[in-house]
């Protein structure tokens, strides 16, 4: 994934934008500022054409960067993330009133292409670690399950010992009814004659 266009505005202002590819963004940038100022969401995600438009809003500043895998959502929140930060501590830009001046529009330029270079060399450390992450939850995942396993096989168990010691129990128990000696005689019923 490619972070291939990213801006800063003020509403619906932009006040510095970078572009690394050649394009049309300006329409699809001012239909997602639009879509940020209803919304009010700190973030938003748009897909407009082929590209997926993140956007981060703090106190008016709306941060944005276009970038063209719709899957990936850390890459994006990471890069608005530091541009922001960055941003913050440097606020002469927000502080004016009209459109910045040109050499104030160049330093945020040059942050963020910074920003925007960084992270698209950094992706797939990004992408390492994410792996890292998912690797270790299905070994959680699977730590647990071979827990509950040992414990269901264990509980098995103790009922087929108990299951045999019924069985045992029964082979030893004969009820003295039914025990017969050599001394015993059978007892014999004779059916007198009745009359009805």
């Amino acid at each position: 994934m490619t972070i291939t266009y990213s801006c800063i505005a003020n509403g619906r202002v932009i006040l510095a934008e970078l572009a690394l590819t050649g394009g049309n963004y300006q329409d699809a940038v001012s239909s997602v500022l639009k879509l940020v100022l209803l919304k009010a969401e700190k973030k938003t995600t748009a897909r407009i054409g082929s590209y997926v438009y993140h956007t981060l809003l703090i106190d008016g500043i709306t941060y944005l960067c276009a970038t063209d895998n719709p899957l990936d959502v850390t890459l994006p929140s990471a890069f608005l993330d530091e541009v922001s930060r960055t941003c913050s501590e440097n606020p002469v830009m927000f502080q004016e009133s009209f459109p910045p001046s040109n050499a104030i529009v160049a330093d945020f330029q040059q942050v963020l292409g910074r920003c925007m270079m960084k992270h698209n060399q950094s992706q797939g450390e990004f992408m390492i670690s994410d792996l890292k992450s998912q690797v270790t939850d299905v070994k959680n995942s699977m730590s647990q399950n071979i827990d509950k396993m040992l414990k269901r096989e264990e509980k098995r168990n103790i009922l087929i010992d108990r299951t045999d010691n019924l069985q045992v129990a029964n082979l030893v128990y004969i009820p003295r009814s039914t025990q017969k000696t050599f001394t015993e005689r059978p007892r014999i019923m004779k059916m007198s004659p009745c009359k009805v």
